[in-house]
C-alpha cells in the first residue's frame, strides 16, 4: 500500500506542469492582454479588475479595496489560494473555473504563455 502511494506522488509530481519553469521576460509580454484591467508593480492601482502584486501563493478574493464577484468572495471564505495549479486554471478560462465572474478575458489558449504570465506576477510580491 505504502509502495503505491509513493508511486502515485511521484508519477503526479512528474506529470504537473512546470509553472514556475515560466518566462518572465516573455510573461510581461502576453500580461500585455491583461494590463487593460489589471495592473503590477509599484504603485499599482485597481481597474476594471484588481492589482495582481502578490497574487501568486496569496490569497484568493484579498485585494484591498476591490469589489470581487460572489464567486470569488465565496472562494476566499473557503481560503482558497492562488498557487500556481490554480492560477493556471483560471488563466486557460476564466469563466468555466469561476463561474459567474465578472471577468470577460476570455482566458489564454497556450500553455507556455500561462506558465510566462504566472512567472512573471510571481516577481511582484
Amino acid at each position: 500500500m505504502k509502495k503505491k502511494l509513493v508511486t502515485a506522488i511521484l508519477a503526479l509530481a512528474v506529470a504537473a506542469p512546470a509553472w514556475a519553469e515560466g518566462d518572465p521576460e516573455a510573461g510581461e509580454k502576453v500580461f500585455r492582454k491583461c494590463k487593460a484591467c489589471h495592473m503590477v508593480g509599484e504603485g499599482a492601482k485597481n481597474r476594471v479588475g484588481p492589482a495582481l502584486n502578490g497574487v501568486v501563493g496569496g490569497p484568493v478574493a484579498s485585494v484591498e479595496g476591490f469589489k470581487y464577484s460572489d464567486v470569488f468572495q465565496e472562494m476566499a471564505a473557503e481560503g482558497a489560494v492562488w498557487t500556481e495549479e490554480e492560477l493556471a486554471a483560471f488563466l486557460d478560462s476564466p469563466r468555466k473555473y469561476a463561474k459567474g465572474t465578472k471577468m470577460a478575458f476570455p482566458g489564454l489558449r497556450k500553455k507556455e504563455e500561462i506558465a510566462d504570465v504566472i512567472a512573471y506576477l510571481a516577481t511582484f510580491e
